[in-house]
């Protein structure tokens, strides 16, 4: 089965967690706060990270920026727990790079049904990434090495985005519904909504936009979607 780190500071939910955690079959490690946590990752690697919004030293948010921003953990999957409810916690948490959030008290079976979910995109994406490369205008996006260039800069996306961008681009001027691609970047068990997507596609935009404002790439259709514009067409 999959190594997981937890990263909770509450020794009671910590415990829950590990506790259902093992009983699936998983490899469990732990750390109470956010440099711990990247203490941890610099030793080894997990298959994915449960992380803790609020928490001393260094909080969730923080320790999710710096998880994507490194190119060794940038692909590690990671749900995000909150104690809050509101809406901009759990968007903050999308922006920073997180591919799922829970806000407790939560069901120790859905957390586990969350990580396995989780756990099973990421070797679907992982088994099915096609070669090749494209090249549309300064954009470049390299599908063996998982990498992105706008006017040779490379880009720093996370896996969500990535996979968000291969698929806008490879079927340019076709208009997805946010529904389409949640089902098919996030797979039909994702438990989020549609509003995912709107997170991921601002923050990809501001990545690989000139002026995300007026995106030359991706476009919004409105009451509908998303389409991939190819400027040189």
């Amino acid at each position: 089965m999959a190594k997981i780190l937890v990263v909770e500071d509450d020794q009671h939910i910590l415990e829950l967690v590990r506790f259902n955690l093992e009983k699936e079959g998983h490899e469990v490690e732990t750390a109470m706060d956010g440099e711990a946590a990247l203490e941890r990752l610099q030793e080894d690697l997990p298959d994915a990270i449960i992380l803790d919004l609020m928490m001393p030293r260094l909080d969730g948010l923080e320790v999710c920026r710096r998880v994507r921003s490194r190119a060794r953990s940038a692909h590690l999957p990671i749900l995000m727990l909150t104690a809050k409810g509101e809406e901009v916690d759990k968007v903050i948490g999308l922006e920073m790079g997180a591919d799922d959030y829970m806000t407790k008290p939560f069901s120790p079976r859905e957390l586990t049904a969350r990580i396995k979910a989780l756990l099973r995109r990421t070797l679907r994406t992982t088994e099915t990434k096609p070669g090749g490369s494209m090249q549309i205008g300064e954009l470049a996006v390299d599908t063996e090495r998982y990498e992105v260039r706008v006017n040779g800069q490379k880009q720093e996306l996370t896996p969500k985005e990535f996979e968000l961008l291969r698929w806008l681009a490879s079927h340019p001027g076709k208009v997805f519904t946010r529904e389409f691609l949640l089902e098919r970047i996030w797979g039909y068990d994702f438990f989020g909504d549609s509003r995912t997507v709107d997170v991921h596609i601002r923050h990809l935009r501001q990545k690989i936009e000139r002026d995300p404002g007026n995106p030359r790439y991706i476009e919004t259709v409105r009451g509908v979607g998303y389409k991939f514009h190819d400027p040189e067409v």
